[in-house]
């Protein structure tokens, strides 16, 4: 048996191809895009035959009927109650895959109708899946439902890890969905990009879970929570039902003509430029919404803009348009009406607005209020003096209570900034700078300025 991991670096997850010998594969929750499942069964000489839902996800569009499309027999929790064609599996259920054994373990908490898959050779686990029941180093939260349901999700995983997963032997492999790296399901995130571990090693140094008694756990639990992305909100419901099957042929972004531009924001679409920052700043359409192209673009895009809106684009002339429509897909926005064909240049030679956004180095000055639009525990883990935090997935909600005069926005790079940025130019605000950096570069700063005798 061979697994091979599949990483989603921007939403922080992992999905697996199990190699089941004789040439048949079975899949692991995967994400929307059955490519890269389809090229790993390939190289291996096998066709995928099964796949496998830990849970019904909330942080992305599940690819199983994609690849049931190609062939494979989905495989999920009864409780999901799906939407289309699966094989429903139930506690303790055992499944034979050929010559290796499928067992569905309950292990409710994350989601109520959240299953682990033990994969039994013969009498011996030979690897666990365990979703967002268990994960390296954390487990995933539980408050993704509602906060009636928070704490007993949170007590229901409690007795998920140490009743069931817990009773599996210390050298078992666990290859968790949630954690790898950085994403809003987990936690405490792995820093490392590796979200598999063994029983053995979760049993004696996940911290999490060497709570007393589930009481404790949850409190403690419960303690940990900050923000999460509100398209979570409606994916589950999304992936019950079943999402719309594109097959290994993505659509195309179709080229929009300035007027057809202005036209179809006139009609509610909102306008994604999607360059990087430094085009971004030295011109872009009014209005425009800027969310850099990058492995978090998903998560920002489904943070930041409604369901259902439709959405047009502005690229640079080197951008990957499959891997915008791709990253579009993942998180369920699918009205990508087109591009602005010939980008800025042709934006300029039809004569029509344009706006700037004013760009600092990492070594300028802050002008007015500092304003940190990280999340909550990147800004109490360290931030310059007198920064003032305010996290970009609330900024539509805060813009009145926003102190007035100038304002300099900074988070790590720049990239979420210049989205806070062109936010507030939305809505009117004109004094607004952009930091290319994060905190330390601003401490550099005011320490050069103490050093010299000038107040910050």
């Amino acid at each position: 048996m061979e697994v091979r991991t599949v990483i989603d670096e921007g939403l922080g997850n992992a999905s697996y191809l199990v190699e089941l010998g004789e040439g048949r594969a079975l899949v692991v929750d995967p994400g929307r895009d059955p490519g890269p499942y389809m090229e790993a069964a390939r190289q291996s000489g096998s066709t995928i035959a099964f796949v496998a839902e830990t849970h019904l996800h909330a942080d992305f569009v599940s690819g199983s009927r994609e690849l049931n499309a190609e062939g494979a027999t989905v495989l999920a929790s009864a409780g999901a109650d799906l939407g289309f064609e699966h094989h429903p599996l139930r506690d303790d259920e055992h499944l034979d895959l050929g010559g290796l054994t499928l067992r569905a373990l309950a292990t409710p908490g994350h989601t109520p109708e959240h299953l682990s898959y033990e994969l039994l050779d013969g009498p011996d686990a030979a690897a666990v899946f365990t979703g967002g029941a268990l994960l390296r180093g954390s487990v995933a939260r539980t408050d993704l439902l509602s906060s009636e349901e928070t704490e007993p999700l949170a007590r229901a995983l409690f007795r998920s890890v140490h009743d069931r997963l817990f009773a599996l032997p210390d050298d078992t492999p666990v290859y968790p969905t949630h954690g790898a790296g950085a994403t809003f399901c987990s936690v405490t995130p792995t820093d490392d990009g590796d979200p598999s571990t063994t029983i053995g090693r979760e049993r004696e140094g996940n911290i999490l879970v060497q709570a007393p008694d589930e009481l404790a756990f949850a409190r403690g639990l419960m303690a940990t929570y900050g923000s999460y992305p509100r398209y979570f909100t409606r994916l589950r419901e999304v992936n019950r039902r079943g999402p719309r099957v594109y097959g290994t042929t993505l659509p195309s972004l179709e080229p929009l003509s300035p007027e057809r531009v202005q036209r179809a924001l006139a009609e509610g679409a909102v306008l994604i430029d999607a360059r990087p920052i430094d085009p971004f700043a030295d011109g872009h359409v009014p209005g425009a919404l800027s969310i850099a192209l990058r492995p978090a673009f998903a998560t920002w895009l489904g943070w930041l803009v409604p369901a259902g809106t439709p959405l047009v684009f502005v690229l640079a002339d080197d951008q990957d348009r499959t891997e915008v429509v791709r990253q579009c897909l993942k998180v369920g926005y699918e009205g990508l009406d087109g591009e602005l064909a010939g980008g800025m240049t042709a934006w300029r030679q039809a004569g029509v607005p344009e706006e700037r956004s004013r760009l600092l180095g990492s070594d300028a000055v802050p002008e007015g209020t500092i304003l940190d639009v990280r999340q909550r525990n990147e800004y109490t883990q360290g931030h310059a003096p007198g920064a003032v935090n305010v996290e970009l997935g609330s900024l539509e909600g805060e813009v009145d209570s926003l102190p007035r005069g100038p304002i300099t926005m900074h988070c790590g790079h720049g990239e979420r900034a210049m989205t806070a940025a062109s936010l507030l130019a939305h809505a009117g605000r004109t004094d607004v700078s952009v930091l290319q950096g994060g905190p330390g570069d601003i401490c550099r700063v005011i320490g050069r300025q103490l050093a010299r005798g000038n107040a910050p």
